[in-house]
């Protein structure tokens, strides 16, 4: 069983003109919600937990925004690494640490 996953998505709502900000923070307010560890971005909103949790909140999200939009596009990249917690901090840390070396 995967416990430990980091998946990266971007969902956009299509067919809905080209201001999109409300229908993300919908996607993104469902992520926040949840009480997952999770960062976003420019680009992504990143979310770490094990499976089952994760893709929950994915499919959430998608569902916030599909309720809203005639079509939904959905980016997703994940890192499965069983038995690795707080993955979504200690990664970047390690990247710091190279950089100051």
């Amino acid at each position: 069983m995967i416990q430990g996953m980091i998946a990266a998505f971007s969902i956009t709502p299509l067919g809905v003109g080209e201001g999109v900000g409300g229908y993300v923070a919908d996607a993104v307010r469902v992520v926040r919600d949840s009480g997952l560890p999770n960062h976003t971005d420019a680009m992504f909103t990143t979310v770490e937990g094990d499976w089952a949790e994760v893709m929950d909140v994915i499919k959430r999200a998608v569902d916030a925004v599909a309720a809203q939009a005639p079509r939904v596009s959905l980016v997703l990249k994940a890192d499965l690494r069983p038995g690795v917690t707080d993955g979504l901090t200690s990664k970047v840390a390690t990247i710091e640490r190279h950089l100051q070396g």
